[in-house]
């Protein structure tokens, strides 16, 4: 009896242990399930497995791994079920896809059972399967987009840098392209390690504080030479162990064009010397360091404006910026050379022990200048005017003292030119008196007080009115009407010709038109323009507005030039007159004879008229020099078939020669003296023209 109670106890246990194990194998979320060998038989199934492969956990018991997942499912795992049987602990994951559609992955595991302790014989295999495909999906995005991550540091130029704790884990090509240095090269070293010394405690600032602001070091290529770059890092949170990923973008280019920048606004252009502004902060910090006494320099070139006009601003050019190297060579390495403008330079000595010092330095540039130059092939001599002022006995600031060494060099001029002068009390009433001459001059430009004054040009053959010429007149408000030669050259000196030269183009079409408008002086009008102008004007463009503003006909309108104009043998040269003669607008050679003549300009240009330069006809007929030059000229004219016209024609004796030479128009006081624009109306009303004949 006892025995009988204990085989049913056993029994009860057995099945007690059955139905937990069966619990506990359909709670998990894994597919279980466990075939022998060698028939591969399902001997056990969870609800699970059953399920998913379309059985019940009863109905799939004695099926074998074919009959109970199907054909294809089978003939994608035999491979993997072949190496179980065979022993082997087999793993492995594959899509599935269900009936609705969805792909899910599941993670296989084939675990082989063994027979005892010493894994005699094989019994069967277990087979867990686990879905992996919410952990499938992470991975599959994170690859993702470490892909993208990784084609876009291969596409941009920025180097790319990954670093945890300052410690690199990564980088991009444009990383070595930057820095010279391989991935494999900086892999697990110290980012801060490749920042230069003198950087590296605002990185390290910059990243311990997680900064995310652009911020600017200098790095270190792998040939030593330091790289300025702009740096972006920015915090990335990954499973609770953030990294930084840092963008450096090369800023060479940019901290170049800022030097340049910066360099170009404190020096001049065309010589890369220090211009007025850097000149005059080089010069206060001379004297506030006080070490001996300091001279200044005022440098300025003779007759550089004759070489500009006769050999063009690029010969110009050329000149200034040799005379800049040699005046270099003429100081040492503390003192300053700077550029003022034009053909002005200033030296600033900064140490010198006494008068003689820099006066044996103004010496040396004397003889520098008095070295051949050649300039466009061609052999040139320059001699510079040098004034010359002291501190502290000239002047204590640097205002004071290059108004002084402006005023000794004003007096050098003065003196016969190509000398030195120091400065003198007394001297700077000369400077004075340019800075008022250009003030009033200023102020006469600002308000319109000019007038023109007209005087006609008749024809010797029938006496008849056959144009003017317009000359200008300042209304000076202390000397009353001014003409021409006290200001024009001096307007052109000091940048002020060109909105004078707008004016009396505007205002003789203007006056022009309003006489045509009358019925009156169906002539054109001669206008005077000086060669600066020509060169810094877009001279078409601005004619060709005028007339368009005042309503006057192209064909009643000439432009008065002088030969040096012609001298610059350039294609803007001949581009403009052909644009002039393509508005229909005249073009006469003023004071022709007087300047550097090459006869080649009167056939390649298209000139219209010559004007025979009044100091060959004041002279005439007494003078057989002069008549011979008029003679030369007026026949040159008609061979060339281009009109000559006297200028400065006074007496009777000098119209009849002129006649009688065949000169075609004259002007001058015989006719009548210039009038301004009422006088010139009341003389042509009162027909004043005709008695020239």
């Amino acid at each position: 009896m006892p025995e009988t109670i204990n085989a049913a106890s056993t029994a009860g246990q057995g099945r007690s242990s059955d139905l937990l194990l069966r619990l506990i194998a359909d709670s998990v979320p894994a597919l279980m399930a466990y075939y022998d060998l060698p028939g591969l038989h399902c001997l056990f199934a969870n609800q699970g497995y059953a399920a998913y492969n379309g059985h019940s956990t009863e109905s799939i018991l004695g099926l074998t791994v074919q009959q109970a997942i199907g054909d294809k499912a089978w003939q994608a795992i035999q491979p993997h079920v072949e190496r179980s049987t065979r022993g082997e602990h087999v793993k492995y994951a594959r899509e599935q896809t269900l009936p609705n559609g969805e792909v899910r992955m599941i993670e296989v595991n084939l675990i082989p059972h063994f027979e005892g302790a010493q894994k005699d014989r094989q019994l069967g295999s277990f087979v867990l399967i686990t879905d992996i495909t919410e952990r499938w999906r992470a991975e599959r995005s994170v690859r993702e987009s470490e892909e993208r991550m990784r084609k876009f540091t291969e596409a941009t130029d920025e180097a790319i840098v990954f670093h945890r704790d300052g410690l690199i884990s990564d980088g991009n090509e444009a990383l070595y392209r930057l820095t010279g240095y391989a991935l494999h090269e900086v892999v697990g070293l110290s980012i801060f390690n490749f920042i230069s010394p003198e950087w590296r405690a605002v990185a390290l600032d910059y990243t311990r504080s997680g900064r995310e602001d652009p911020y600017e070091v200098t790095i270190r290529h792998k040939d030593g030479h330091a790289i300025p770059v702009e740096v972006v890092g920015k915090t990335m949170p990954f499973h609770h162990a953030d990294y930084r990923i840092v963008v450096v973008r090369d800023i060479t280019a940019r901290k170049q064009a800022q030097e340049r920048e910066a360099f170009n606004a404190l020096h001049d252009s065309l010589t890369q010397l220090p211009n007025r502004r850097h000149l005059m902060d080089q010069l206060a910090k001379a004297l506030a360091r006080r070490q001996g006494q300091v001279a200044v320099l005022f440098v300025n070139l003779d007759h550089f404006k004759t070489v500009n006009d006769s050999l063009g601003h690029h010969a110009g050019d050329q000149l200034l910026r040799e005379v800049a190297d040699r005046l270099r060579h003429c100081v040492g390495a503390a003192d300053v050379v700077a550029r003022l403008g034009s053909d002005e330079f200033v030296l600033v000595l900064t140490s010198i022990h006494a008068p003689e010092d820099a006066a044996r330095v103004a010496d040396a540039v004397l003889q520098a200048m008095r070295t051949v130059f050649t300039v466009g092939h061609l052999p040139l001599t320059m001699s510079p005017s040098i004034g010359i002022s002291l501190f502290p006995g000239d002047g204590a600031t640097g205002d004071a003292l290059l108004r002084c060494a402006d005023a000794a060099m004003q007096q050098a001029k003065d003196s016969g030119r190509g000398n030195r002068q120091f400065y003198q009390p007394g001297m700077d009433l000369r400077a004075m008196e340019v800075l008022q001459q250009e003030r009033l001059l200023r102020e006469a430009i600002a308000d319109n007080a000019f007038v023109l004054h007209y005087q006609p040009q008749i024809c010797l053959k029938d006496g008849t009115l056959r144009g003017f010429e317009a000359l200008v007149r300042w209304n000076h408000p202390v000397r009353g009407l001014v003409g021409p030669t006290d200001f024009i050259a001096f307007a052109e000196s000091r940048g002020l010709i060109t909105p004078i030269g707008r004016w009396v183009l505007h205002e003789a079409c203007r006056q022009l038109k309003a006489w045509q408008d009358e019925g009156l002086a169906l002539v054109p009008v001669a206008v005077n323009l000086s060669a600066l102008e020509f060169r810094q004007r877009d001279v078409a463009g601005e004619i060709a507005a005028a007339l368009t503003a005042t309503g006057l006909a192209p064909q009643y309108l000439e432009i008065e030039l002088t030969e040096s104009v012609l001298m610059h043998q350039t294609g803007q040269v001949l581009g403009t007159l052909q644009a002039l003669k393509d508005l229909g607008v005249g073009i006469s050679i003023d004071d022709f004879g007087t300047g550097y003549s090459s006869l080649a300009y009167l056939k390649r240009y298209p000139i219209d008229k010559l004007k025979i330069d009044r100091s060959f006809v004041m002279d005439t007929p007494d003078s057989a020099d002069d008549v011979a030059i008029v003679t030369a000229i007026v026949q040159m004219g008609r061979s060339l078939q281009l009109q000559t016209v006297a200028e400065g024609v006074e007496t009777a004796e000098q119209m009849a020669l002129l006649r009688s030479l065949g000169c075609d128009l004259i002007q001058g006081h015989l006719i009548s003296v210039p009038m301004d624009a009422p006088a010139i109306r009341q003389w042509l009303l009162g027909q004043g023209a005709q008695t020239a004949a």
